[in-house]
């Protein structure tokens, strides 16, 4: 198993005309074709592309794991000199782990919760390196300090479940990392991360190839964090690369239609949901069986020319004077690729009316047990604390912050699935703070409703898209008869812009995309006047996360409907939000127009959240800021400020110590710009931009 054969200056990964199936009793099913990449010695390779592009069966190629039905039915994948395709299992299980290592989407699904934490990383350079105990042991703890975990000691004898996720995902890194191999695989290694924890983790990853010396192959929906991770880009469609470069290269002066649409369906600053809406990408991924002739990309794209474009395969082409820049397009060169797009149009602002929901001093606390089976001292989790804001008709209110920070709790409450410990909520002058959602009128039930963060949990498996939508509206008592709510149906299908054909469909027949707009349309039902959207396009690609903002925004210019948009992703808000709630362990800690909370001064935890954005724009100069720590437990939060554990800039308060030991006040700023902080206002004043724009 030496490398003397291999020449450093040659690609560590080359993969050529790689073609994978998957084999089926009815078919053979094609999920990648015709692909290519390669990787040099100390390079960061992105993949990118939609759910279901074959991102991720690439990467299990590499790993020889394609499971009993997927076969490489053509091409070569070269891992140092050497072609894996045609490697025995004994020859790959010396290689994988040690050479080529992969960190996956889930944490927990590569941890054993019944071993040490310790115990599992000693494991790794034990099997492969037949490295003695102690030492195994030495060098556990020394990598988990170089994933800046705070006391290796303690968390090499923890159990995975004392961690939290992002602490987690770091184990599983420093378990990658355990025999230093040459090759690194991440699949969306930080999809379930709050973004805060992501800006860390990517961080690491960036410093720790860099220190030992790891190519990487990082997958990724996201172009953001593969602007801030990569040096070079592949990006994926139908199981094909339709084109590859230098990742400035294809963000600036990008040569393949596709490209160019996924850029625009993202909301990057200057994107504004009345003067500039995204652009959504139209109609939808073909399946594998059902590829167009020709040009996969074809019957969505902007240029497409028939007989031409759908005429025969269509090859890489190198683009001239770039540093390996191709494009899998028959009229790259003919496109103006600085010409404004066609579809670009405005939409009326939604007029503000009147407040619909205001809470005041909400609480929300939890008792929970002590003990391990019931017994101890009863301890208090403290969810929501004294939160106040109000919402009107027509406006969007989005409400952000870690996991853990609050947000779910308070959506809970407010439709009545649980009830709060004290305070006011008014909604259209009644007050529901007591009210469980049992007691609830329908009028009630039916005015504020919920669209969920995942679509694949909130539909009946075994009922049809329309039978669902007709139940929600006889549970509202919509209509006289049978036939009025079937008519209502399929207008509701039209409002979400679903072909009425799909009030036959299953769920399963849908994708993501679909699910999601069949779970709008049964929230909008019963007329609802207040939708609580909690994460609900997370789950979602960002071409199609395009089309459902701009559904919600088209639904709320409509109907006037007064949205609580709770989502971590800062970039989606600055696009939609009209004002702003930040949470933090429970409390508001900041809130304003969007404008205000997106521009100094800002809290120090509104700031750390903005500057940990991964924003897809070459252009664009960020502030790194990256917060130590997790949020800490809401059943033992910390004296005084709840972000003091955290925050950088508590060494400029006056008197010392008074983050420490005292609850900051609600500070009305200029504009009704409030924020709850003991920084003095010429602190406040000082601060920068942490979101820059380059001049051209």
């Amino acid at each position: 198993m030496t490398d003397t054969a291999w020449d450093p200056s040659k690609p560590i990964l080359e993969i050529d005309h790689l073609s994978i199936s998957f084999f089926t009793r009815l078919r053979e099913i094609p999920a990648v074709m015709d692909f290519s990449c390669s990787v040099m010695a100390g390079e960061s390779m992105g993949l990118v592309g939609e759910s279901g592009c074959g991102k991720s069966t690439v990467a299990l190629a590499v790993m020889r794991d394609l499971g009993k039905n997927g076969k490489i039915v053509g091409g070569t994948i070269r891992f140092k000199g050497r072609d894996l395709t045609n490697m025995t299992e004994e020859e790959l299980r010396h290689i994988r782990g040690s050479e080529i290592a992969m960190i996956y989407q889930e944490p927990m699904a590569s941890l054993n919760p019944a071993m040490k934490i310790g115990a599992q990383l000693a494991e790794v350079p034990m099997i492969h390196q037949n490295m003695a105990k102690d030492d195994a042991w030495a060098l556990a703890r020394q990598i988990v300090a170089d994933v800046r975990l705070p006391d290796p000691d303690r968390i090499l004898q923890a159990y995975p479940h004392q961690l939290s996720g992002g602490q987690q995902q770091r184990i599983v890194i420093a378990m990658a990392l355990m025999s230093k191999p040459a090759l690194l695989i991440l699949d969306e290694p930080t999809t379930a991360l709050d973004v805060t924890v992501e800006a860390g983790i990517v961080d690491l990853v960036k410093a720790l190839g860099e220190k030992y010396g790891t190519s990487m192959l990082f997958i990724s929906h996201n172009l953001g964090l593969i602007l801030d991770v990569c040096d070079r880009l592949c990006v994926m469609y139908s199981g094909e690369a339709v084109e590859t470069g230098n990742v400035h290269q294809v963000f600036d002066k990008m040569r393949h239609p596709y490209t160019q649409a996924l850029f625009r369906s993202i909301p990057l600053p200057g994107a504004d949901k009345n003067s500039s809406p995204l652009i959504a990408i139209p109609g939808n991924f073909p399946l594998p069986h059902e590829r167009p002739k020709g040009c996969n990309f074809g019957p969505r794209c902007d240029y497409f020319q028939a007989g031409r474009c759908d005429a025969g395969d269509v090859p890489m082409s190198d683009v001239p004077g770039d540093d390996r820049h191709a494009s899998r397009c028959v009229k790259w060169q003919e496109i103006d690729w600085l010409a404004p797009p066609k579809a670009k149009i405005s939409k009326p602002k939604t007029p503000i009316g009147k407040v619909v929901l205001k809470m005041e001093d909400l609480k929300k606390y939890y008792s929970v047990s002590g003990g391990a089976f019931g017994g101890g001292s009863t301890k208090v989790i403290k969810a929501n604390e004294t939160l106040s804001f109000e919402a009107h008709e027509g406006e969007t209110l989005a409400i952000v912050g870690e996991s853990g920070c609050g947000k779910s709790t308070f959506a809970k409450v407010l439709m009545g699935l649980e009830t709060a410990t004290s305070g006011t909520i008014m909604l259209f002058d009644e007050n529901v703070q007591s009210t469980p959602i049992q007691q609830r009128n329908v009028d009630m039930v039916s005015s504020v409703q919920m669209v969920f963060q995942n679509p694949f949990d909130t539909l009946n498996p075994s009922m049809t898209v329309g039978r669902q939508v007709i139940r929600a509206l006889e549970i509202f008592h919509y209509g006289k008869s049978d036939q009025e709510r079937s008519d209502r149906m399929l207008e509701l299908l039209d409002l979400v812009k679903l072909p009425r054909a799909f009030a036959e469909r299953m769920p399963r027949q849908l994708s993501g995309g679909q699910k999601q707009r069949v779970g709008i349309a049964r929230a909008f039902a019963g007329g609802a006047k207040v939708v609580v959207a909690d994460e609900p396009v997370s789950a979602l690609d960002v071409s199609v996360q395009a089309a459902v903002t701009d559904l919600l925004m088209d639904i709320q210019r409509e109907n006037k409907t007064t949205l609580l948009f709770i989502s971590h992703d800062l970039s989606i808000v600055r696009y939609l939000a009209d004002r702003v709630l930040v949470m933090y362990l429970g409390h508001v800690v900041e809130t304003g127009t969007t404008e205000q909370v997106f521009q100094p001064p800002y809290h120090p935890y509104t700031e750390a959240l903005l500057s940990a954005v991964p924003i897809a724009d070459t252009k664009v100069i960020r502030k790194r800021i990256v917060l130590d720590g997790d949020i800490p437990s809401a059943m033992n939060p910390p004296p005084g400020c709840p972000f003091q554990t955290r925050c950088r800039w508590k060494g400029q308060v006056s008197p010392a110590g008074l983050c420490d030991r005292e609850m900051p006040p609600v500070r009305t700023l200029e504009g009704g710009h409030q924020i709850k902080c003991h920084l003095p206002d010429a602190v406040l004043a000082q601060m920068e931009a942490v979101i820059k724009v380059a001049a051209e």
